[in-house]
């Protein structure tokens, strides 16, 4: 315990004591559902807050949601590794919110309402009416978010190692204890409030990290020419490792972490919990224009901070090092609040789509469909499911990558390759159907792992492209030569 900064645990400690109080505050709206004639009301609270989102709890509950652990951990990291080239890679990630709110947009809403959809699954059940179809779909939620969250609760426990001095399993400990209790309390009423709190201290912290760490280091010419001293690579757009980032992997990278993110579950379930249409469209002008400050900066941060910190086992830890090092102890607590926050966020969503497959994609409508309308058991399922998945992703958290940012992308891959032309030919191509959906999930997922670990870099691109384009040509092919929607699903989705 010689190393512990007692400054820096104290004000990260308040601030957990913020996300309690608002976790219990939401435990109100939950208990309300709780105890309403049928285990629906209770869902609905659980699992997207009523549908109640305005457009400044919107953006920021979109923008801390997706940038997470990857985005203020890991991908700093990786630019403290590779320079500002990683910059330039992460900047593809700014119009996430604009793509997935407005490719989704009122359509999705709309008909999530009609359907009575409670998480993306819902989507997918009511549109292809296929029982396999689903539970490839929930299990594929279960396997890749256990990786997504993995990926997020190490860059926690690192923050904490890193800043306060915790050995990597006590910090994993505490983030994980903090995480499943306030979400297991309050749902997403509490998920959707605490990003919001998280987002505004996201912000705040990162351009504070910022400007400071430009200071330190002499301001921004100086620091370029520092790092060019350290390593031309640093300050090239192709980075540091010969071959890594070509003209292809940096083009293909943005299908990735661009325009593929509407297919991410935690992220499409957004565009389910707005209130009204003024609420959509402010929310797409903030969480564009805060994403773009939030990556920028924090990436920057992580380049520039190569002329600022040495001697580091992993580049995970540079955020949290750099600011121990620039700020007194209260300060740099404040400050790494916001980076803590963004995986708490993100994880807080993971955390309740997985339990949604698992309770009311799988649970209630397969396993035991009577139970669904009985709140106090789906109430109690709610809860242990939680606790499961958290013991689980705990485990797995347990023995760390080097760079976590790799698994994070990894499963976010894996999500995009199930999801994304079943949500989006599903919404609006009427002739898609289920053995489509089905074609499409099975050729992407199967062709993505396979390419994982045989063929990463498919014709210089990121693996991820080649998926995608085989399982959209297998859907349109196979929706083309079987039996058309039945005109019930084509009346709920277009109405006519």
């Amino acid at each position: 315990m010689a190393g512990l900064n007692i400054s820096v645990l104290v004000a990260l400690v308040i601030y957990f004591i913020g996300v309690f109080l608002v976790g219990f505050y939401s435990m109100k709206h939950v208990s309300k559902a709780r105890t309403a004639p049928t285990g629906e009301g209770f869902l609905d609270e659980f699992l997207i807050s009523g549908r109640d989102l305005g457009g400044f709890v919107l953006a920021m509950t979109m923008v801390a949601t997706y940038l997470s652990a990857g985005s203020f951990i890991g991908g700093p990291g990786t630019a403290y590794t590779q320079g500002l080239g990683w910059v330039f890679l992460a900047m593809t990630q700014m119009p996430t919110g604009y793509f997935t709110l407005s490719v989704l947009g009122k359509k999705f809403a709309i008909v999530a309402r009609k359907i009575n959809a409670v998480t993306i699954t819902d989507f997918i059940r009511a549109r292809y009416k296929s029982k396999p179809l689903v539970i490839i779909v929930s299990l594929s939620i279960i396997f890749f978010f256990i990786a997504a969250m993995a990926a997020q609760w190490i860059g926690a426990a690192r923050l904490l190692e890193g800043s306060v001095g915790l050995p990597y399993v006590t910090a994993l400990s505490i983030f994980a204890i903090t995480v499943i209790v306030y979400t297991t309390i309050g749902g997403f009423r509490a998920v959707a409030l605490t990003d919001t709190l998280q987002g505004i201290i996201m912000t705040m912290g990162t351009i504070i990290l910022f400007v400071v760490a430009v200071q330190a280091g002499g301001g921004i010419s100086n620091i370029v020419t520092n790092m060019r001293e350290i390593n031309p690579g640093l300050i090239s757009p192709f980075g540091v490792t010969e071959g890594f980032m070509t003209k292809a992997y940096v083009t293909s990278f943005w299908i990735l972490v661009g325009f593929a993110i509407v297919g991410l579950p935690s992220v499409a379930v957004r565009a389910m919990s707005y209130k009204d249409t003024n609420s959509l469209h402010r929310g797409i002008k903030y969480g564009t224009i805060i994403s773009m400050i939030l990556l920028l900066l924090m990436h920057l941060v992580g380049a520039f901070g190569t002329t600022l910190v040495s001697g580091i086992e992993s580049g995970d830890l540079v955020v949290p090092t750099l600011t121990v090092d620039l700020f007194p102890g209260w300060v740099a607590g404040l400050i790494l609040a916001g980076p803590l926050a963004a995986v708490m966020s993100t994880v807080d969503s993971q955390l309740l789509i997985v339990v949604g497959a698992m309770v009311n994609d799988l649970y209630a409508n397969y396993i035991r469909p009577g139970d669904r309308k009985d709140t106090a058991k789906i109430s109690k399922v709610s809860f242990i499911a939680t606790l499961i998945i958290g013991l689980i992703i705990f485990l797995v958290a347990l023995n760390p990558p080097e760079l976590m940012v790799w698994l994070n992308l990894y499963a976010n891959a894996g999500l995009i390759s199930t999801f994304l032309w079943p949500v989006i030919l599903g919404l609006y191509w009427k002739k898609a159907n289920k053995e489509g959906a089905l074609a499409s999930m099975i050729v992407g997922i199967g062709s993505y792992i396979l390419f994982s670990y045989k063929w990463p870099r498919p014709l210089g691109m990121h693996t991820i492209v080649l998926p995608l384009i085989l399982s959209l040509i297998a859907f349109i092919i196979v929706s083309n030569i079987t039996e058309e929607p039945s005109q019930e699903i084509i009346e709920i989705f277009w109405g006519v």
